[in-house]
């Protein structure tokens, strides 16, 4: 797979899109989990880059938290991030942002890019909800208790923002791969 100059210039500006938008971050008493931008973010780069330049951009982000450079929530990095608890969340952004590009790219229905949009949230909260169970020894109802329940209808809200910005922003601006 070889990339135009533009598509990686693409791909490194939502990686720091991303990155940026994580550090709206809001700690909560009663679990880990931030509440943060980063769902919108991830939603909006698969809305506008699509599936294939969205997930690299989120797999940027990965590697540079995984390298250390403070990009997570709350400015935390490394692979004590990625491996840990709630780690499966940001594990499982880039097939969330493959889901919702692959609904923007195949489809021009309204509800089934929206559905898009659901079902990577669900894909992020399945691999998230599974890897801290399995790293905390709660139960898997345990675990959505603490871990999504608390957050779903704030990102609903989110995803909805998301629509609706990444939709206008992509009918608006090309992204013609010749620079």
């Amino acid at each position: 797979m070889k990339l135009s100059t533009k598509e990686l210039i693409l791909c490194a500006l939502f990686a720091a899109i991303i990155s940026i938008l994580a550090q709206i971050s809001i700690p909560l008493p009663f679990t880990t989990v931030p509440l943060t931008m980063l769902i919108f973010a991830v939603a909006v780069t698969g809305l506008i880059l699509g599936s294939k330049l969205g997930a690299i951009s989120v797999l940027i982000y990965l590697l540079l938290g995984g390298i250390g450079l403070p990009v997570f929530a709350q400015f935390s990095a490394g692979l004590g991030v990625l491996f840990g608890p709630t780690g499966g969340y940001l594990l499982g952004l880039p097939l969330m942002v493959y889901i919702v590009g692959f609904g923007k790219e195949k489809f021009s229905s309204p509800i089934v890019i929206f559905l898009s949009l659901v079902i990577g949230l669900i894909s992020v909260y399945i691999t998230g909800t599974l890897m801290f169970s399995a790293i905390t020894g709660n139960t898997i109802y345990q675990s959505i208790l603490y871990c999504v329940a608390p957050f779903a209808f704030v990102d609903l809200i989110k995803l909805v923002l998301a629509y609706t910005i990444g939709l206008s922003v992509s009918k608006r601006v090309s992204f013609n791969p010749t620079f």
